[in-house]
């Protein structure tokens, strides 16, 4: 009799600790799963913690208003280290595809490859990758629109430049109400 009572109690425990390891393992595969989301997605990189002390950097530099530390404040200079001067820090980007474009009244080709400096954090660069094919296309308007004729004034290289200046910044402060684009220069330049 005494046996069968270990053994009745045996099986009552059996079905306990199976449930028990049952619900283990579908609380790790759950746990697993949300970790390999957020893994997948990007959580874990680099970037977000880049994000993050760039907005406390903003905090820190006086930004009372925690809306301006926001995406609605204006990109802040970056100044740079100099006794005598304020002076802010250059940084540069260029746009990885040449631009190709007839000149008007002609048969002639013009092609150049633009990179843009800034005196402003990388927001600045963020918004003009975002909105390269706008920026391209108004650098395109400004290329299609100049002549022959301009291309015999000393002066045409500047002249361009600042007039594709003016059409990039105005994109910007249109779609991110910021331009920032402080110059234009060429990489390469050709007239064929």
């Amino acid at each position: 009799m005494a046996d069968e009572e270990i053994e009745v109690e045996g099986k009552k425990k059996s079905p306990l600790i199976k449930i028990i390891v049952i619900a283990l393992v579908v609380l790790l595969l759950l746990i697993g799963t949300a970790v390999g989301t957020l893994f997948v997605t990007g959580f874990f990189d680099k970037k977000d913690t880049l994000a993050a002390e760039e907005a406390l950097k903003t905090l820190e530099q006086g930004a009372a208003d925690p809306k301006a530390a926001g995406k609605d404040a204006a990109p802040q200079k970056v100044a740079k280290e100099s006794p005598e001067l304020t002076r802010f820090e250059n940084s540069y980007m260029e746009l990885e595809k040449p631009l190709v474009s007839n000149l008007t009244n002609t048969r002639k080709v013009i092609q150049l490859n633009l990179a843009i400096m800034t005196h402003y954090d990388e927001r600045v660069f963020k918004n003009a990758k975002k909105h390269e094919f706008a920026l391209r296309s108004v650098a395109l308007d400004v290329m299609r629109q100049m002549t022959e004729a301009d291309l015999a004034k000393p002066e045409f290289r500047k002249e361009l430049a600042a007039k594709i200046r003016e059409e990039m910044n105005a994109v910007l402060q249109k779609y991110e109400d910021f331009g920032g684009i402080e110059e234009v220069y060429f990489t390469s330049f050709v007239v064929q």
